[in-house]
C-alpha cells in the first residue's frame, strides 16, 4: 500500500562536530548540519516556518520557532529539492534535534513536514 500523499517534503539530515568553534572546557559544543528537503509529493509547497526540539545530554531542552529556514522560505515543486546548511551549541558533547517545518501547498493546504529525530555527537576515538 502507497502511503505518499500530494503533500510529501522527505528531510534528509547530516550533521558534524564543529571543533574550531567549540570549547569543551567551557561545556560549548558547536555542530553543524546540512538539510536536504525535497518535494515528493504531486503539489508544489513552501516552508513557511520552523519548530526545533533541541535536547541535550543534561536533559536541557531548547525549542526554537521561526520563520522559514537560513532566512528563505523555499518553495518547491514536485521532485525539487533544497538544501541548508545551519547550527546548534549545546553544552554537552552529545544531544539530539527534532522537529517540523509547517508547509503551504499551492492549493492551499498546510501541513507540516516532520523532521526526524538526529543525534549531535563529537567524535569517538578508538584506542
Amino acid at each position: 500500500m502507497n502511503s505518499k500523499t500530494p503533500y510529501t517534503i522527505d528531510v534528509e539530515v547530516e550533521s558534524r562536530f564543529v571543533p574550531d568553534q567549540s570549547q569543551p572546557t567551557d561545556n560549548r559544543y558547536v555542530f553543524a548540519y546540512t538539510i536536504t528537503l525535497r518535494n515528493a509529493g504531486d503539489t508544489a509547497a513552501q516552508l513557511m516556518t520552523r519548530h526545533w526540539v533541541i535536547k541535550d545530554a543534561n536533559g536541557k531542552v531548547e525549542e526554537v520557532r521561526g520563520d522559514g529556514v537560513v532566512g528563505e522560505q523555499p518553495w518547491m515543486r514536485p521532485g525539487e529539492s533544497f538544501e541548508y546548511t545551519s547550527g546548534a551549541v549545546l553544552e554537552t558533547a552529545v544531544g539530539t534535534m527534532e522537529g517540523t517545518y509547517s508547509m503551504i501547498a499551492d492549493d492551499g493546504t498546510q501541513f507540516d513536514a516532520p523532521i526526524p529525530t538526529f543525534v549531535l555527537s563529537i567524535p569517538r576515538t578508538l584506542h
